[in-house]
């Protein structure tokens, strides 16, 4: 973005280097006080800020610490200019957080320099804290014989730069395959950068995949790196690519081809070294022959095709999947050992799971929110949605129906709806009560009779 804040009360200082940056390609916005310099850091993102020591409301270097004390994850470089340096204050802002020092009057060649290097800090710290964002991501769990061949797939194919089309259903985890082939790539050390282009508005996507300049978004920041951009020398996911438009497809096709791109409202293209990886729960070869989708693109990005089964196909994972979101909810919740017994296991294994592994880590966190106090999790704590596809699946062509008695089936619909009213007030019984009607004491009283633990 290279957007530049230059704070300093002498106006000639300002003006001055507005202009000589801005002749450099720069993007410079200037305050005259701390005041206005902090409210404008928290309207907007700038990558360096030029702040002078002296300023008329504050102390230059009180405003630094304010500054690397903002809850954000776009906190800029700060590059500190004074008329009065010494070594003393120079060495107290490097410990405050400050990337350099820079003396008046000042030398134009050493500020470009100093300027361009904390401009590649910045970017560094950025991409860092997104490769610790990575870490936790990309495991593809599961010793059924699908996923065995899946992850033999993955390590066969990630090292090269093969673009890869990955099918599957929602929520089976094409992500999760997308982010394992990064991780055992030769790009696995650069950005891993994801789009789903079914959630982004025809209007928006074409500025999320490749940018805008000088402010060509109104009412957006002046500057934005779409996603291309933002993925220079790694990986660009792009989820259920076969939602995008047939517009923007063209404009995907060209940026692969050349690997360059023009951003909205820019003169000159940006040029990139990008692996993507797509994923679609469409057969796209229909979509070709309804034309929804360019056969010359779906060549370019089926290089590498891969599938994805459905949790239902795999269903010896399940017990895998389980012990694995219940570990990562269980730290988040603090409830670290929390267990399945063996006989929810198998009510899980009998389901059908039409919203695949999404709807299995799901129904795992919405149990441990439901049941503060337990730490294992039986067959009566889970959604009644489970007990019934279990049963059709036990009685399926054996002429029975699916409850024996009315009692029977009128427990497991209050059971059912009860819990989610519950689900969607959020395990607020008090909410959920109004919501059904009843007095809270009385929904309490159901909940017992019928199974559903709740926090006293």
């Amino acid at each position: 973005m290279n957007h530049v804040l230059i704070v300093d009360d002498e106006a000639e200082i300002r003006e001055s280097l507005e202009s000589i940056l801005r002749e450099e390609d720069y993007l410079v916005t200037t305050a005259a006080t701390a005041g206005e310099a902090l409210e404008l850091l928290r309207d907007a993102a700038y990558d360096v800020v030029l702040l002078d020591i002296w300023l008329p409301d504050r102390d230059g270097l009180d405003t630094l610490t304010e500054i690397r004390q903002m809850e954000s994850t776009n906190v800029p470089e700060v590059v500190i200019i004074s008329g009065h340096g010494t070594i003393e204050a120079a060495v107290r802002a490097t410990k405050l957080g400050a990337y350099d020092f820079l003396e008046k009057p000042l030398s134009l060649d050493r500020t470009l320099i100093v300027l361009k290097n904390a401009m590649k800090a910045r970017q560094m710290r950025e991409d860092n804290q997104e490769f610790s964002r990575q870490l936790t991501k990309g495991t593809v769990t599961g010793n059924s014989v699908p996923m065995k061949a899946l992850r033999q797939q993955i390590k066969l194919m990630a090292p090269t730069n093969g673009r890869v089309l990955i099918y599957g259903e929602s929520g089976a985890g094409k992500e999760l395959v997308g982010r394992a082939m990064h991780a055992e790539s030769l790009r696995k050390d650069r950005p891993f950068v994801e789009l789903n282009c079914a959630a982004i508005p025809e209007d928006y996507i074409e500025s999320e995949l490749f940018g805008y300049r000088h402010g060509a978004v109104p009412g957006g920041p002046t500057e934005k790196r779409g996603t291309f951009e933002r993925a220079d020398g790694g990986t660009l996911f792009l989820d259920e690519v076969g939602d995008m438009s047939l517009k923007t497809q063209a404009k995907v096709l060209r940026a692969l081809d050349e690997q360059r791109f023009l951003p909205v409202g820019a003169s000159h293209p940006v040029h990139v070294d990008v692996r993507v990886i797509a994923a679609t729960n469409k057969n796209l070869e229909e979509e070709i022959a309804r034309g929804n989708f360019r056969e010359d693109l779906f060549y370019r990005l089926n290089v590498i095709p891969f599938f994805v089964p459905p949790l239902r196909d795999r269903k010896e994972d399940i017990p895998l999947l389980v012990k694995e979101f219940l570990q990562q909810f269980g730290a988040e919740y603090g409830r670290p050992h929390v267990e399945m017994t063996e006989d929810a296991l198998a009510a899980l294994k009998q389901y059908h799971w039409p919203g695949n592994v999404r709807e299995l880590r799901n129904l795992v966190e919405r149990v441990l929110i439901l049941n503060p106090k337990t730490h294992r999790i039986e067959r009566k704590h889970l959604p009644m949605l489970v007990y019934r596809d279990s049963a059709r699946d036990a009685n399926k062509g054996n002429g029975r129906e699916e409850f024996t008695s009315l009692l029977q089936a009128r427990e497991a619909y209050e059971r059912d709806y009860i819990l989610k009213k519950l689900d969607e007030f959020h395990g607020n019984v008090s909410r959920a009560a109004e919501g059904l009607g009843l007095e809270r004491s009385h929904l309490y009283r159901k909940m017992k009779a019928l199974g559903v633990s709740v926090k006293e």
